[in-house]
C-alpha cells in the first residue's frame, strides 16, 4: 500500500466524523442566530405575564427581562411578586433592562378583575405581547367534585383569561398590533378521565382563542396557542421518596414532561415567528392520541374506559 493509498484511507475514514462535527457546528450557530432574533422580538414591547409566580411564569420572566422588555409581572401574591422582581434586577445589567411593573392578580376573585385590568394599562399605557400562563388543576371523579370547584377551576382557567382579553382587547385594535399567546395543556384538545373539570375549562378557553385569533387577524394581532402534556417542576422529594415512586411514574416524567426552560424558550420562539398552534411534547404519544381520538374514536373512547377500570382495580387492591 502506498502513501497515496494511506491519505486516501485516512480521508475516507475522517470524512464522516467532520461531517457531523461541521453540521454540529453549523446547527449550534443557526441556534444562536434564531435565540438573539427571538430576543430582539421583546426588546422596548410590553409584555403581561399573569402567573409570573410558577415554574413557566418565572422561566419567562427572565428570558423576557434579559432580553430587553418592559414587564408586566402578575401573580397572586404581592410580597412573592416583590422578591422575584428584586431577583431579576440584581441578575441583570440595569443599563439593558427596564425594572418590571407588578401588579396582584388573582382569577379566582373575579370581581377585582375590571380594576386590576385598568391598573394594567395604566402600568405603560399599551400592551404589546400578553401571556396567559394561569392554571389551576384538579383530579377527581365527576360525581366527587361540587359545583362549587367546578365554578372556581372555570374562574382561573377560563372566565379569568377571557374577561383580562376582552378589557384589553379594544387596546390592541386601536394600535393595530399585538401578540396574544396562550400556555393551555394538551387537555385543551384531549380529555382524560377524572379530569372533567379541568379538561373542560381547557376545552372552552382553547376553543374562545381560536375564534378570538380569527377575528383579529384583520387588525394585525396574532393569537397563538401552545399545548403542553405537563411541566417538570424541580424535585423537592428526598431519595427515600423518589424510590418509593412506582417506575412508571419516572419514566412518565423523563419522556413526557417538558422543562420550563424549554417551554420558555419555544414561547419566545413563537412570538418571533407568530406561529399559530404549537404541541410541546417528548413523547409520541399525545400525537397519537389526537390523530386516535379524531380517526378512530371508538377505539380512543374504549381505552379511556379500559384506563378507569384498570385504575380502580389498582385502588382496591392497595386498599
Amino acid at each position: 500500500m502506498g502513501i497515496s493509498d494511506i491519505l486516501r484511507l485516512d480521508v475516507t475514514s475522517v470524512w464522516p466524523v467532520l461531517s457531523v462535527v461541521v453540521a454540529a457546528g453549523v446547527f449550534y450557530l443557526y441556534s444562536l442566530i434564531l435565540r438573539h432574533l427571538a430576543k430582539t422580538t421583546v426588546r422596548n414591547k410590553v409584555v403581561l405575564i399573569t402567573d409570573s409566580l410558577s415554574t413557566l411564569g418565572n422561566e419567562c420572566a427572565k428570558l423576557f427581562h434579559t432580553g430587553g422588555a418592559r414587564l408586566i409581572l402578575c401573580g397572586n401574591n404581592w410580597e412573592k411578586l416583590e422578591t422575584f422582581a428584586e431577583h431579576l434586577m440584581s441578575e441583570s445589567d440595569p443599563a439593558l433592562t427596564f425594572p418590571p411593573k407588578l401588579v396582584e392578580l388573582d382569577f379566582s376573585n373575579m370581581e377585582s378583575v375590571p380594576e386590576i385590568i385598568s391598573e394594567i394599562l395604566e402600568c405603560y399605557g399599551c400592551l404589546d405581547v400578553l401571556v396567559f400562563n394561569t392554571s389551576m388543576k384538579v383530579k377527581a371523579p365527576v360525581h366527587s367534585l361540587s359545583l362549587q370547584m367546578d365554578r372556581i377551576v372555570m374562574d382561573v382557567n377560563y372566565f379569568g383569561p377571557i374577561t383580562l382579553v376582552k378589557g384589553v382587547l379594544q387596546s390592541l385594535i386601536s394600535r393595530r398590533m399585538g401578540h396574544i399567546l396562550l400556555v393551555n395543556s394538551i387537555q385543551g384538545k384531549l380529555t382524560v378521565p377524572f379530569r372533567a373539570t379541568y379538561a373542560a375549562s381547557k376545552h372552552a378557553v382553547q376553543a374562545f382563542f381560536e375564534c378570538l385569533r380569527a377575528e383579529v387577524q384583520e387588525y394585525g394581532i396574532t393569537v397563538s396557542t401552545v399545548n403542553h402534556t405537563f411541566i417538570k417542576t424541580p424535585d423537592t422529594n428526598s431519595k427515600d421518596e423518589d424510590a418509593a415512586k412506582p417506575m412508571w411514574t419516572h419514566l412518565k416524567v423523563k419522556s413526557c414532561g417538558v422543562n420550563a426552560e424549554e417551554m420558555a424558550t419555544e414561547i419566545l420562539k413563537t412570538l418571533s415567528s407568530k406561529k399559530k398552534e404549537i404541541l410541546m411534547s417528548h413523547s409520541f404519544i399525545p400525537k397519537a392520541a389526537l390523530y386516535a381520538r379524531s380517526l378512530f374514536p371508538n377505539l380512543f373512547f374504549s381505552i379511556m374506559a379500559a384506563g378507569v377500570r384498570n385504575t380502580a382495580a389498582v385502588e382496591m387492591s392497595e386498599d
